[in-house]
């Protein structure tokens, strides 16, 4: 609160005691203590009084409540872009194999009209002979 050192004190503790004599130094040392605790206590609860006046702690709580509503938002976010990676994975994944079933039934549908030709050609060869 105030700076003040040692030998300041001993300084005030000199002129206190050629000003009010032995015999009431103590009682006013007593005194004086009295009036600096009443003194900071009416300081401790005006400031109390102030701060709950304009809500310093309901300041405190909606900053605290805001943080974690950001980073929650942030949370979110993160998870909507795993979900649409994952979903365009998913997509892929599907179209590729889409395209390697119908690869194998152009295969296949060729080899079976191959052999179908085949035994075309065998069974006219053989009602032309």
């Amino acid at each position: 609160m105030f700076d003040i050192g040692f030998p300041e004190l001993m300084m005030i503790s000199i002129v206190a005691l050629l000003v009010i004599g032995p015999e009431k130094l103590p009682e006013t040392i007593r005194t004086i203590s009295l009036w600096v605790g009443r003194l900071q206590r009416s300081f401790t609860n005006i400031r109390r009084e102030i701060e709950n006046e304009i809500g310093a702690d309901e300041i405190r709580a909606q900053l605290h409540n805001e943080s974690i509503m950001k980073d929650l938002e942030e949370t979110k976010n993160a998870i909507n872009e795993a979900h649409r990676e994952v979903q365009k994975d998913v997509r892929e994944t599907l179209e590729a194999a889409e395209t390697e079933a119908k690869d194998i039934a152009s295969l296949s549908n060729t080899k079976s009209n191959k052999e179908t030709n085949k035994e075309t050609k065998t069974e006219t060869s053989s009602s032309g002979s």
